[in-house]
């Protein structure tokens, strides 16, 4: 057994994958505690008006408009990141659940989890209703 694949075992890789979803459960959070919490104080005086529905501002539809304004520190945009982190967090799960097989060479695994991503990919994306 080579140093690689003794230092991947399956208890490494589960412990891995467990600071992987823990870190990224946190981060999202996190960040969308401290976005919320700075939107209400922004926006502690403004009336709310639920008469008739305003949608989300265009710029916050779309990734590229997300991450442009948490780079801004617009508060809005940061609790959207943090939902996009939340997201992205089973996703990276299983793109390392495929790094991993790979690693061991479990081919048929490796298989499986590039399905399961790319059909989480194409459910986020649109292209699977």
């Amino acid at each position: 057994m080579t140093g690689t694949q003794a230092s991947w075992n399956d208890q490494r890789i589960e412990q891995i994958i467990g600071v992987l979803l823990r870190v990224g459960v946190s981060l999202s959070a996190a960040l969308v505690f401290a976005a919320g919490i700075a939107y209400l104080w922004q926006n502690h005086a403004v009336r709310v008006s639920y008469q008739q529905f305003h949608g989300e501002a265009a710029e916050l539809t779309s990734v590229a408009g997300v991450v442009r304004g948490a780079a801004s520190l617009d508060a809005l945009a940061l609790m959207q990141l943090g939902l996009l982190i939340l997201i992205a967090t089973p996703v990276a799960r299983v793109l390392f659940a495929a790094f991993a097989f790979a690693l061991e060479h479990d081919w048929l695994y490796v298989v499986v989890s590039l399905i399961v991503f790319a059909v989480l990919m194409a459910t986020l994306t649109g292209w699977v209703v």
